[in-house]
């Protein structure tokens, strides 16, 4: 049964992911793939967003309303660029976005008050304001706003390394700088 709560998250999962649909458009395989150093590129970013490799995030989803307290420990900053996904084009690494973030929305869209109140442990969130034991509506807010808004500050800011202008519409390359070209 759908809920007011669901809804919400629902919404909120599909005006980030159409946010960071927009700062990609027109950004082009090269620029993609490359990186500012210590950072990751375009790319990258792109993957660790759809999450691991073949899975993605709703199977941890589904996992907290099938059992009891399941417990996860978090990957933090795996980019989960396997050889796979760096042969894939920025537009196909996209599109596994844009349906990870459907599943994702349609998922929230559809869960009672009972589902989105069970809870997970999660470890590395011990020290966090939501703690280890954060409900299934609390976790998927932080997949569909607070971290796909964290990147998309985030690639704003490596696209800014890479020189390009970012916005809505097509990115305007500035010039890549020289230590980052291949």
């Amino acid at each position: 049964m759908q809920t007011p709560e669901g809804l919400r998250l629902s919404q909120t999962i599909r005006q980030n992911a159409e946010s960071f649909q927009r700062l990609c458009e027109g950004l082009d395989d090269e620029t993609a793939s490359l990186a500012p150093p210590g950072r990751w590129s375009p790319k990258q970013i792109v993957s660790h967003l759809c999450g691991p490799d073949g899975i993605g995030h709703m199977p941890m989803l589904q996992a907290i309303v099938r059992e009891d307290t399941p417990r996860f420990d978090i990957q933090v900053e795996n980019p989960f660029f396997s050889d796979k996904r760096s042969r894939m084009s920025l537009e196909e690494l996209l599109s596994e976005f844009t349906e990870e973030y459907d599943r994702i929305a349609d998922f929230a869209a559809g869960l009672s008050e009972e589902q989105l109140g069970r809870k997970a442990h999660i470890p590395m969130l011990r020290e966090s304001p939501m703690g280890e034991y954060p409900t299934l509506a609390v976790w998927i807010e932080v997949l569909g706003d607070r971290h796909l808004g964290m990147h998309i500050d985030h690639m704003r800011q490596i696209m800014q390394s890479l020189g390009i202008v970012a916005g809505i519409g097509r990115p305007e390359i500035r010039e890549v700088p020289e230590e980052l070209r291949p």
